[in-house]
This record gives structure tokens, sequence and C-alpha cells, in this order.
């Protein structure tokens, strides 16, 4: 039986405690990877997994994310259920309102379900970086005859406060669920973990339509997938965990654990970041059997200029984007994004440097983030004293010190007349 499957990808968070990358961009659109964006990921996974019909449900300051599906992902199907489709908030609520909750955001756009009549629905955050095959977790849903499957990662006990954890039997059906218990319980057989909740859902289609409409009726409800509608189908309907360490990635060798990281907060992002440069990198971007698909941009190489001692440009250990040139400068352990700048004596180590950066001669920068467009003046110093660094910048608790960039014009065609 060939399945009809619809997506939906929630990608309307503030992302709040990625502040002040989020300042100007929804939490999907911060650059990842240098040529990246977070999005990317789910979008990736989606269309690597043969899922083709897209809907992204956009919301806070979704400019930036608009600009980035419409450069990468509003490719041209031959078929007409070949999309990738930015969904504003339809205001269908009784209030009229922007999306309260996970929930909400399918019930505001329930026509789109009801119109295109899938067998099975899936419904994907874009908070995280990750890859999956997600037609296992579709295969997993349609054996077990489940109405609901949640995607779940094993996680250490002690983690319990963090996430949402379900409670499942041996089996995987789950019997309950618990929002952020430190006493919550453990995986079957293995009392030093717990699964924890990855926001990832399949629905069957009628028990999802059903379920919305009752939910929307509900005054006491947050509408929220995780806290209202599955663990009101528990003793109702049979629901699944899909344990995310099964999943398998063509291309990947045997036995690789699977990778997936919550980048939250500016620790857990640079982190992640700093794990796809590293020299054998727990996240595998060179996977061509399930490619990082991402906006097409004509950029010209990376190059790297001058070979004299003190003047020599170079990058050990990093990941280095289109369009960047090293005009004499070093960079160590560093993301560097499209089109960035390190001129003569420059030293730029343990970093993340967002595109169309210039960083001058002689500066020293060390464990930053420097978001688009920063000038870096000469002999400037960020990393070294965080005092000072506090002053100007954000720092966070770790030491990280994030540089806020400055808005590009936009630059408008010309006529002649």
């Amino acid at each position: 039986m060939q399945l009809r499957v619809l997506a939906f990808v929630l990608a309307g968070g503030k992302g709040t405690r990625l502040y002040p990358l989020t300042k100007e961009r929804a939490k999907p659109a911060v650059p990842f990877a240098g040529k990246y964006r977070i999005v990317d990921f789910v979008l990736s996974n989606l269309i690597n997994s043969g899922i083709y019909s897209i809907y992204v449900l956009v919301q806070f300051k979704s400019q930036s994310l608009l600009q980035h599906l419409r450069d990468g992902w509003q490719f041209a199907g031959l078929l007409k259920n070949q999309f990738v489709i930015p969904v504003p908030a339809q205001m269908r609520s009784p209030g009229e309102n922007w999306y309260q909750g996970t929930a909400d955001a399918i019930y505001q756009n329930i026509n789109l379900i009801e119109q295109a009549d899938p067998h099975v629905v899936v419904i994907f955050g874009s908070d995280h970086v990750y890859r999956m095959n997600i037609r296992e977790m579709i295969e997993f849903h349609e054996q077990k005859r489940a109405v609901a499957t949640v995607a779940s990662i094993p996680v250490p006990r002690e983690q319990a406060l963090e996430f949402g954890v379900i409670e499942a039997e041996s089996d995987g059906r789950i019997v309950g669920f618990h929002e952020k218990k430190p006493d919550a319980p453990t995986m079957p057989g293995d009392p030093s973990r717990v699964y924890a909740s990855m926001g990832n859902y399949i629905f069957s289609t009628r028990v999802l339509l059903q379920e919305l409409y009752q939910d929307a009726n509900n005054e006491q409800s947050t509408h929220d997938f995780g806290r209202d509608i599955l663990p009101s189908l528990v003793g109702r309907a049979p629901l699944y965990a899909y344990d995310f360490q099964n999943n398998f990635i063509p291309g990947e060798p045997a036995g690789r654990p699977a990778y997936w990281r919550d980048v939250g907060t500016i620790d857990a992002y640079y982190e992640a970041n700093m794990d796809a440069r590293a020299v054998e990198p727990e996240l595998n971007l060179y996977n061509r059997e399930w490619p990082l698909i991402t906006a097409g941009y004509s950029d010209p190489p990376a190059k790297f200029v001058f070979d004299q001692e003190g003047r020599r440009g170079k990058a050990i250990d990093s990941v280095v984007s289109g369009g960047t040139i090293f005009s004499g400068g070093v960079v160590r352990n560093s993301v560097v994004g499209r089109y960035v700048r390190v001129h003569s004596g420059a030293l730029v180590e343990d970093s993340i440097i967002f595109d169309n950066c210039d960083i001058g001669r002689r500066a020293r920068i060390r464990r930053a983030i420097l978001d688009k467009n920063v000038r870096v003046p000469e002999d400037a110093v960020i990393g070294y004293d965080l005092e000072a660094d506090r002053r100007h910048h954000h720092v966070t608790e770790s030491g990280i010190v994030v540089v806020e960039g400055i808005r590009s014009r936009v630059e408008l065609s010309t006529v002649v007349i």
C-alpha cells in the first residue's frame, strides 16, 4: 500500500534562549555550520525520506526564514504533490489569535489536512540538529497500528527535568507522559535512562482531526500536543514511542550512534557547531546518500592567500564556507560562514563567524560568535577579557561572547530611465 503523507514543520518558536541570535530572526533561520540554517535539518530529513508535501508554519520574526525558504526550498515540482510552502497563522481559532500552541498551529491549518486527505500526518519541529530517516518511523507507526507515534531518544535520568518524558512498556506502547519531572519513570530494563520526547509526531489522520476539533473547543487546554492531546489519548487509543537510536541513515556506518542535539541555548548551539567541525564529527555533513540540503548560492570558492612568516592565510580543524578569503589571517577550531574576510595577522580560535564578517588586521578572537556583518577593527580583542566584553556584548555563563551584527542594506534593482 502506498501511503499518502502530509508533513507540517513547526517553525514559529521565539527562540528566546538563543538571544541575541534571535533578535532579528526566527530560531529555525539561525545559521549553522557555515552555510546552513537550523530548519534545513528537518526539511532535508523529510525530502531524503521521500516526503515531498510539506507546509512550514511560520510566526515570529519570520522574514529571514521566509527568505531562506525562497532561496533554497521553493522548488518547482513536476507533480502537484511536491511542495515546500510557508504558511502564516490563519486566525481560525475563536479569538482570531496567532498560534497559541503546537496543536493550535495545526488546527488553524486543518483545512489543508482535510483537502489533502492523507493517510498519515507528520508533524515535526524545526529546533533541533539531527539526521533521521522518517520513513522508518512511518513504517513503525503502521506496523504497530498506532494512532499516534512519538519520536523518542534515551537520555540520562538526571536530565528528566529538561524534557517531556515518555513512560512506555517494553514494546514501545506509551502509558504516560511526564513533563519535566526529576522522578519521571525510567526506560523498561534501563534504570539509568529515560525516554525523552523529541517533539516529532506521526498521526493517523482520522484521529488527529477528531482530537484537534475537540481540543479547540476545550477552554482549559493549552492546545499543545505534548501537554494536552497526547496525554488525553493515553488509555483511549494505541500510542507508541519510536526509539530514535534504532534509526538507520543510508550512507552511515553501522553502529554509529544517532546524533540529536537541542540547540535551544547559546552554549548548546555553540557545542553543536563545534561538533560539526571536529576531525571525526559525530554529525556527518559529508554523507552523499543523505545530503543536508540548503539554498544554492553561487559563491566562489574559499581562498587562502599569502605565504609569509606571520602573514599566512590558513584554517585548521575548521569548516569554511564559500566566498571567504583568508588574507594572511589564521583560523583554528572554528566555523566560518560565507564571504568572511580574515586580514593579515588576525587570529580566530574556537569561534563561529556568520556571513559577511570582516576581521581586521591583528585582531584576536576566541570563543566567540559573531553575527552577520560584524566589522572587527584592527587590533581588537574579543574573548580574552570577559569583564570588558560584558560591557559591550552578550556573554554566557560559560564565557562565550556573542557580538551582535549590523543590519545589511537591502539592495534594490535599478531601472534605466
